[in-house]
């Protein structure tokens, strides 16, 4: 995960809003697109059959074009499964990546 969190942070190139997505990022101050962006992330991981028109819909209406939703279906569901894969072999972190 820590590659992860170094990469977010050379994106936001904010530390403090780095963390307030660390803590509870539905508290972070964050746009709103940024937001509807991590909700629709979220229960595509979390329960990917319930994901409706509505959901894309809501996409739409924060500003996101269809390649726009199809970029953030594509890095969710290949974060997932890149994850599942690592975690399923049972793949540790490389002692050399750090913070």
């Amino acid at each position: 995960m820590l590659h992860h969190r170094r990469g977010l942070r050379r994106l936001l190139h904010d530390d403090e809003l780095l963390v307030q997505i660390e803590t509870d990022w539905r508290e972070a101050l964050l746009s709103q697109s940024r937001t509807a962006m991590l909700e629709y992330a979220v229960k595509l991981t979390r329960s990917p059959a319930k994901i409706s028109r509505a959901d894309v819909q809501a996409l739409r209406g924060a500003g996101f074009t269809d390649r726009d939703i199809l970029d953030i279906a594509e890095v969710t569901a290949y974060y997932a499964y890149a994850n599942r894969i690592a975690d399923g072999l049972g793949v540790i972190e490389e002692p050399w990546i750090n913070d």
